[in-house]
């Protein structure tokens, strides 16, 4: 076999030189460069809440004194009923009135000018019928002023004085002029109106002011009657109803329903909901007293009037809190399926100002939320832009001021579980994009970085859209976000749900970007970070929690959740670890390697099985930049006599990880020894067998490595090794010429010992023709 070491024509392409066991910078690239792989997982549980709360039990306002509550009592007597005056709908502009000082004449006696009118209430009550029309004609703000200047009056005769006073007193539709009226010299513009020009802007102003009356008094009638013909019934209806007593009963309860949904039908038909309803108070105080039936129908029914006759102040609050109130027993879904109601709520966090009304958006909010839980309505919400209406919110709670932060932050916590829900759909995921709404939540987050349960919700969205290109790629464009994480996972590190989501979120980021790597290897602190999370949740005493976890609403933590960090934060570590500049700095990080080291002690295959294979696969990567003093290469046999609980291990993904390992492990002397005294190279040969490509792949690379060894190439034949490979061979190789050419790897060190290389040859060219 010595012999054979030195013929030079064995060499192949296929074949590394036999005389030399120092291989090429070139080789070990192109070798090993190819095992470097990022890990996957699969993405945190979140369990859905048995019971819809405002706040669940997990979170930190659960207990909260300054929180809203959750659960109340409605009845009539919470409503007022002085809030249910109609609004007059007219806005009225300002008087062009100055007050003027009285001027004395001749005589001493003051001139009596116009004057306003002593009610100005009396101009907002519209009138009916011939009487608008009269008191409109006659009224002050189309008679026209005349003013003269001072000097003028004083010149003027008394008699003068007083006809002109009687001639601006006479109303315009009965003017009847004694004489032709006087020009006043230096009139102002307002005055312009006794001239040929102002008289006709002033007739135009009155067939406006006609036109607009004929109009109103046409709604006024057309309102009237749909009033007399289809709501006052329904409304007597109601009120015989309540007023008998009967209420209570099934059948009861279904004829006041019928009787609000014909209500609401006819209002509808008519288009005469909102604020300028007629009789819109009658309306609200009897709907109010059926309240106190406490039928969830009924209730609905008479949530989505008021919400439609536009209630405010308080009787707002408390039709929200009812709308809420229903929203949480799952059986009552079915009535907001084709209701307007949730465009109501929707046009409320549009449009409503948050620092007035914050408590009504915190019940609206949390609404939606519970709804979301409906997959049904959860499209629903989709289809009426729900996550546009969530954003412009989002912008308005940015800019609210710190004395109102409380409460704001409620209705962040019950909004970003919305969306938590809304994210699960597909169909959201361009939305979330295109509105940018990533960027917004990293600012909330930014903002918020101390309240976990915002953090929190805010993680379980990152961690499902970032498994996703798009929302992946706008997520990791947003400037700072991995510092911000690095700093929420340090703020919050004994919040085992939030941890976990957020490492989940930077291994999906940094499984696909070379420069997502890099940013996070380069932010302050950043693997001191994650080091001291991997080191608190590695050395917890598994039977109880740590004491700053634990809260008095929260549930010990399993050790399998301890375990579901350390797989996530390993995970992103062996991403990092593929970038060229990133690799060498951690292969040489003793603290990490000692980490590794630790775990493959502490944990066992059939326990914590995902966990080992990420390790095994980090140490893998880890090997490929290897220096000769690293700290890796100092715990190289360690490292080997731990793998062997891969190997020997009963699952094939930790076997083939292990394998891999050796692959790049064997490379030194020290291991392959201890793999030749332990006869782990026995198993190495069986796996020969397993018929798998990997397997086998990495078989061969460990064999290639201990066939390097000339005292190791006859224990390796003893053990079938030149037949297996050609079994092998035969039956993969044709397919793959990569593993043909692995497969023929160790022929080149057994050269003399192998009968049937000629073969070999054969089928490694019929492999590469093909």
């Amino acid at each position: 076999m010595a012999s054979g070491e030195g013929k030079p024509e064995i060499c192949s392409s296929f074949l590394p030189r036999r005389n030399s066991l120092i291989k090429t910078s070139a080789e070990i690239v192109s070798e090993v460069r190819q095992s470097l792989r990022v890990q996957s997982t699969q993405r945190p549980f979140t369990p859905r809440d048995a019971h819809r709360q405002l706040f669940g039990k997990s979170s930190v306002r659960a207990n909260a004194d300054n929180r809203p509550p959750s659960a109340f009592s409605l009845h009539a007597q919470n409503f007022d009923t002085p809030d249910s005056r109609p609004g007059s709908g007219t806005r009225l502009s300002p008087l062009n009135h100055k007050p003027t000082f009285p001027v004395l004449c001749e005589s001493g006696d003051p001139i009596i000018l116009p004057k306003p009118p002593a009610d100005p209430l009396e101009v907002r009550r519209p009138l009916i019928g011939p009487r608008a029309r009269l008191r409109r004609a006659g009224s002050l703000p189309i008679m026209p002023p005349a003013e003269t200047d001072a000097s003028e009056r004083l010149s003027q005769k008394p008699e003068q004085r007083q006809s002109s006073a009687k001639q601006r007193l006479v109303p315009d539709h009965a003017a009847v002029h004694s004489g032709p009226i006087r020009p006043v010299p230096n009139t102002t513009q307002n005055e312009s109106k006794i001239s040929p020009q102002g008289a006709e802007l002033d007739d135009k102003s009155n067939i406006d002011v006609k036109n607009n009356d004929s109009r109103l008094c046409t709604e006024q009638d057309s309102q009237s009657l749909v009033w007399n013909n289809r709501i006052a019934p329904l409304l007597e209806q109601l009120e015989g109803i309540v007023a008998g007593g009967v209420i209570g009963s099934e059948v009861v309860d279904d004829a006041l329903c019928d009787l609000c949904e014909r209500l609401y039908n006819a209002m509808a038909t008519a288009d005469i909901l909102g604020r300028r309803c007629k009789g819109r108070s009658r309306i609200l105080r009897t709907l109010f007293r059926l309240i106190d039936c406490n039928s969830a129908r009924l209730n609905f029914h008479i949530a989505k009037i008021c919400l439609q006759l536009c209630v405010s102040g308080n009787n707002l609050l408390n039709i929200c809190k009812l709308v809420f109130k229903l929203s949480r027993s799952e059986s009552n879904d079915d009535l907001f399926h084709d209701s307007p109601v949730l465009d109501s709520l929707l046009d409320i966090l549009s449009t409503e100002d948050v620092s007035s009304i914050g408590e009504v958006l915190v019940y609206c909010v949390g609404t939606l939320k519970f709804l979301s839980g409906n997959s049904t309505i959860l499209k629903k919400l989709l289809d009426k832009n729900c996550i546009e209406v969530a954003h412009r919110l989002i912008q308005r709670l940015k800019s609210i001021e710190e004395a109102n932060m409380a409460l704001s932050g409620h209705i962040l916590v019950l909004l970003t579980a919305t969306l938590r829900n809304l994210a699960d759909q597909p169909e959201s995921r361009p939305l979330f994009v295109s509105f940018g709404l990533l960027s917004e939540l990293c600012l909330v987050l930014q903002k918020y970085h101390k309240d976990q349960d915002i953090c929190t919700n805010i993680s379980r969205i990152f961690s499902k859209l970032s498994s996703y290109s798009e929302c992946r790629l706008a997520l990791s464009q947003t400037p700072g976000c991995y510092q911000l994480f690095l700093e929420v996972l340090s703020q919050h590190h004994q919040k085992q749900d939030l941890v976990v989501r957020l490492l989940f979120t930077l291994g999906n980021i940094t499984a696909k970007s070379d420069e997502a790597r890099l940013q996070l290897f380069q932010c302050d602190d950043s693997i001191e970070t994650l080091l001291q999370i991997y080191d608190r949740y590695q050395r917890r005493d598994h039977s109880k929690v740590h004491p700053q976890q634990q809260t008095d609403t929260q549930q010990p933590a399993s050790r399998q959740e301890f375990d579901d960090v350390l797989v996530k934060l390993v995970r992103v570590m062996a991403n990092m670890c593929i970038h060229r500049n990133v690799g060498p700095a951690l292969a040489n990080h003793a603290t990490f390697i000692q980490l590794l080291v630790e775990t493959l002690e502490l944990r066992c295959v059939q326990e914590s099985e995902e966990l080992m294979v990420n390790i095994a696969a980090t140490i893998n990567n880890l090997s490929y930049y290897e220096q000769p003093n690293s700290a890796l290469r100092n715990c190289h046999l360690t490292i080997a006599k731990l793998m062997m609980k891969l190997l020997l291990s009963s699952s094939m993904d930790a076997v083939l990880e292990a394998t891999r390992v050796f692959g790049n492990l064997t490379q030194s002397s020290v291991v392959r020894d201890y793999i030749m005294q332990s006869k782990a190279y026995q198993f190495v040969v069986t796996l020969l067998d397993s018929k798998s490509l990997e397997v086998c792949f990495s078989a061969c690379g460990v064999l290639t490595n201990l066939a390097l060894d000339i005292p190791n190439r006859a224990s390796l034949a003893l053990e079938g090794t030149a037949a297996k490979l050609m079994d092998c061979l035969r039956d993969l190789g044709q397919g793959d010429w990569q593993l043909a050419g692995q497969l023929a790897r160790p022929y080149g060190t057994w050269q003399g010992a192998v009968p049937n290389l000629s073969w070999i040859k054969s089928r490694l060219r019929h492999s590469w023709t093909s």
